[in-house]
């Protein structure tokens, strides 16, 4: 697929911005229900009897040292990883049952549930706005509507200039920005961002905090696995923190990180004030 640089200059010049749509009215106030997940590699029990709600239009974000469990989690939401035994619904729809794979239609899924990778993932022969396009004509979008959006949703995330640059030629923060854009493109009920800014330098890691902030200002769910522990305390709902498969504490950014019940989820805190 190439676009004609005239053609998406052209449409540059002509979207001022994408309105974003917001669910529907009757859309579940629970967003995404976990019961009893668990999940295990190789006989290592990684998840145990884990639950969790994401409501509508609250920030989650999930914390904790690395091999807790916090990134398998989010990324059974959709199905990247498939639970041993979950109660799971998304937007309504029930997708997993007892030990019962019932999404039927992973990429219709993944369409609900967007997700942002730590490493960007982007296609590096497309422009971005051909990465944003993509995905969008794969499900059926017409060339037209799919260019629009794709140019409305570059300027959201500050980026039209850069719409016919490939991401070889973009800074990591650039390349991250248009991967969200990118999972905004099908209007997703929830967003995931697996450690959005782990690959970034301070600067960068800057411009993209600041458009998720904005995100969070729209009014998009999203669910966060972060190291940025002020971030999650100055934008998220909910904090859940996570350690050896386990929710050992969760709940709104003021109790959680600034006071703590679990000595587990002290001791976490302290390391990482320690260490910053």
């Amino acid at each position: 697929m190439t676009v004609p640089a005239d053609q998406a200059a052209e449409a540059i010049a002509h979207v001022d911005a994408i309105a974003h749509e917001p669910l529907a009215a009757d859309a579940p106030e629970v967003v995404v229900r976990i019961e009893n997940l668990s999940k295990s590699f190789d006989g290592r029990l990684v998840l145990d009897n884990v639950h969790l709600n994401v409501h509508k239009s609250n920030i989650v974000a999930i914390i904790g040292q690395s091999g807790g469990g916090k990134t398998t989690l989010m990324r059974c939401v959709n199905l990247l990883e498939i639970p041993e035994r979950a109660d799971m619904e998304v937007a309504g729809e029930k997708i997993f049952s007892g030990d019962q794979l019932l999404c039927k239609d992973l990429a219709k899924l993944r369409q609900t549930v967007g997700m942002v990778f730590q490493r960007f993932n982007l296609f590096p022969h497309l422009t971005a706005v051909e990465n944003i396009m993509l995905a969008q004509l794969r499900a059926g979008v017409p060339e037209e509507e799919a260019m629009e959006r794709a140019v409305g949703l570059l300027r959201r995330v500050r980026l039209a200039h850069r719409g016919m640059a490939y991401p070889d030629n973009m800074s990591g923060g650039e390349q991250q920005r248009v991967a969200i854009a990118r999972a905004l493109a099908l209007q997703p009920a929830v967003l995931l961002f697996d450690e959005p800014t782990s690959a970034l330098d301070p600067e960068s890691t800057g411009e993209v905090l600041r458009v998720m902030r904005e995100l969070a200002r729209d009014g998009m769910t999203m669910v966060l696995v972060t190291h940025e522990v002020p971030f999650a305390r100055d934008v998220a709902d909910w904090v859940v923190f996570v350690d050896g498969g386990h929710i050992v504490e969760e709940g709104q950014p003021a109790e959680v990180l600034r006071r703590p019940s679990h000595k587990r989820t002290q001791a976490f805190l302290a390391n990482f004030q320690a260490s910053h």
